[in-house]
């Protein structure tokens, strides 16, 4: 027998990482929210360093800097958050749209404008959000795109933190953000409106939070309502019962309105965001909605553009219940059957008695859902349906990746991220075409697209007022009037496409890897079967010939057409993983997912693995 005291148990070892030295932050546009200075790695050192690669246009990014917030607040003096701006559109890599989009969406860290995607390339950035992390020695120790890391990046920045507590090589105390001095006006970034039966305007007035009541002049306030029940609300429309529902987006809701009383009351939403494996139909309290961004009342029914998951869905204040209308949730451009279509960030709605119009906004696409006459015909005959009520079609658009200011036949006119649509009484509609600061026509009859006023800012929305348009000019604060002009403004035509580079590729087949690991101290969550899903499809379809469709591995090995030279690749991934605790009957879980839209071009020179980060390092 051995009386020996037991050697004490060692303290677990710091979890190994790649050493890779970071690039240096570059960046044409320069620095925000710094104070004029000019960072460098050299000025972070000490600092763990968070880059975010996000752009404005992007929901997904937008979901990512809300998940930021605690943890930004809660590591405040070891912790920097550095957002580097990559930008889509042509418009986005404007240096003012970046200083609006700052302030508009609150982002309180330091942002390098960085409008040729130097910094992007120099990281192999491929998605946006995609998160970077460097250790307070210049070394990126983990990468994640999409969202729902805020767990694991939160677990990896205390043990960062002990450790280079540890070695004496982290460095504490305030940050390099400097606060920008505030800006008075009435309105500021207002997103929607609509014209109440006073005639006044009532706008979500989005930065401050606010729903406000303009008087008929568009400029006087009448009042401001709302205090904390807002955050970030979009999308309004008027109730038959005279109440009026608001796309509360940031709290992932919707809340009514009562113009008389001033009541205020949440409908639908639980305010907690929706995942994959979420209920997509039910009580409308109980299930989670995903930023909803516009709201419209047609077949009689509350419309949502659910833009956090690229799908339309539906509140019927009847019944009191939500269900999805029509989308996958993949992201893209793809039309038929309601279940079977794929939207891009729809953002704007607008019904007639046969339509409800979309702005899909990442697709730079006006469209429109409408009853499928096949199924109405069937019904109307006493057989049954044939599984479907509506069908979503295109009007103007192509894809993710074209866009620009082309007037003309709709097959191949352009718009830039038009993130409004309004009904006009000739049976046309108004497309405010935000990137391009353009009120712009489609006009379904003739087939044609032209413009009907340029010099607009950011136009978000619009709103018939007696013969008359009102526009709502988000990055100029305001509400615009316009007489609307009996012929189109000539315009000179550009095309662009995104100026991201596509991704080299040998023919043949490639390989597909999305990598993925469990934050520590978690692990796949596989007790109810496959922990993972991966889906894979392309831009055009022809451009695969194996490997497309769903599985749960996340590697596919892809057989591309020797004929074609260049497409898309869509890519969703999504990985569960839990708190690995075998005495927690219930432990803590979290849903990692990203959508990646890959641009690639096949050449002799390229590669035959394409590798994907979803979370960790690619070995």
């Amino acid at each position: 027998m051995n009386d020996a005291a037991p050697a004490p148990t060692p303290a677990p070892e710091p979890r190994r990482r790649a050493r890779v030295r970071a690039p240096e932050l570059i960046g044409k546009g320069g620095w925000l929210n710094t104070g004029g200075d000019e960072l460098t790695l050299a000025d972070l050192r000490g600092k763990i360093v968070l880059l975010d690669f996000w752009t404005f246009c992007c929901v997904n990014c937008l979901h990512v800097l809300d998940e930021l917030r605690e943890l930004e607040e809660k590591h405040r003096d070891t912790l920097v958050i550095v957002g580097v701006h990559s930008p889509k559109f042509v418009h986005e890599a404007e240096h003012q749209a970046v200083v609006d989009a700052v302030e508009r969406y609150e982002v309180h860290h330091p942002v390098l404008d960085d409008p040729e995607l130097a910094t992007w390339k120099q990281y192999a950035v491929r998605a946006w959000p995609t998160l970077v992390v460097i250790d307070p020695e210049g070394y990126v120790v983990a990468q994640h795109a999409g969202e729902g890391h805020a767990n694991a990046l939160r677990t990896l920045v205390e043990e960062l933190e002990a450790e280079h507590g540890a070695k004496g090589t982290l460095r504490r105390g305030d940050g390099p953000y400097v606060a920008p001095e505030p800006v008075a006006t009435d309105l500021r970034f207002p997103g929607k409106a609509i014209l109440l039966p006073s005639g006044n305007f009532l706008v979500s007035d989005t930065t401050r939070h606010q729903l406000v009541e303009l008087s008929a002049d568009g400029e006087t306030v009448v009042r401001r309502i709302g205090d904390g029940e807002f955050r970030e609300p979009q999308g309004i429309a008027a109730l038959p019962d005279g109440r009026v529902v608001v796309a509360d987006t940031v709290h992932h809701a919707l809340r009514v309105f009562d113009p008389e009383s001033g009541a205020i009351e949440r409908v639908a939403g639980t305010g907690k965001q929706w995942w994959q494996g979420s209920p997509t139909s039910g009580p409308a309290l109980e299930v989670d909605l995903s930023s909803p961004w516009d709201v419209a009342w047609w077949q009689g029914k509350v419309w949502i553009a659910m833009a956090g998951v690229h799908q339309l869905w539906t509140y019927d204040p009847e019944s009191g219940t939500v269900e999805v209308a029509a989308g996958t949730t993949n992201e893209g451009l793809v039309d038929g059957p309601a279940a079977e279509a794929w939207f891009a960030q729809p953002s704007g709605l607008a019904a007639t008695e046969d339509r409800l119009w979309i702005a899909d906004s990442e697709t730079s696409s006006v469209r429109w859902i409408e009853k499928n006459e096949k199924n109405e015909k069937n019904e109307k005959n006493g057989e049954d349906g044939d599984g479907d009520g509506y069908v979503v079609r295109t009007a103007v658009g192509t894809g993710l990746f074209d866009f620009g200011h082309r007037d003309g036949a709709a097959d191949q006119a352009l718009f830039q991220h038009p993130l409004g649509v309004t009904a006009l009484p000739d049976g046309s509609v108004a497309i405010s075409d935000t990137y391009n600061h353009a009120l712009r026509r489609f006009d379904p009859a003739t087939g044609e697209v032209t413009t009907l006023a340029t010099d607009l800012r950011e136009p978000s929305d619009a709103v018939l007022v007696d013969g008359d348009i009102v526009v709502v000019e988000s990055a100029r604060h305001r509400l615009t009037r316009l007489r609307l002009p009996e012929e189109a403004v000539r315009v000179e035509s550009v095309a662009h496409r995104t100026k991201r580079e596509a991704t080299e590729v040998a023919p043949g087949r490639l390989r597909l890897d999305v990598v993925f690991q469990a934050p520590t101290g978690q692990k796949l969550d596989d007790r109810y079967g496959p922990s993972t899903r991966l889906l894979v499809s392309s831009t055009p379809p022809e451009l695969l010939l194996g490997g497309e469709g769903t599985g749960t591995d996340l590697f596919r090995e892809l057989d591309l057409n020797p004929e074609l030279t260049e497409g898309v690749l869509h890519v969703s991934a999504m990985a569960a993983s839990c708190d690995d605790d075998p005495d927690n009957e219930y432990p803590a879980c979290h849903v990692h997912q990203q959508d990646w839209g890959v641009p690639l071009k096949v050449t002799e020179t390229g590669i035959a693995r394409l590798p994907l980060i979803l979370a960790g390092m690619d070995g």
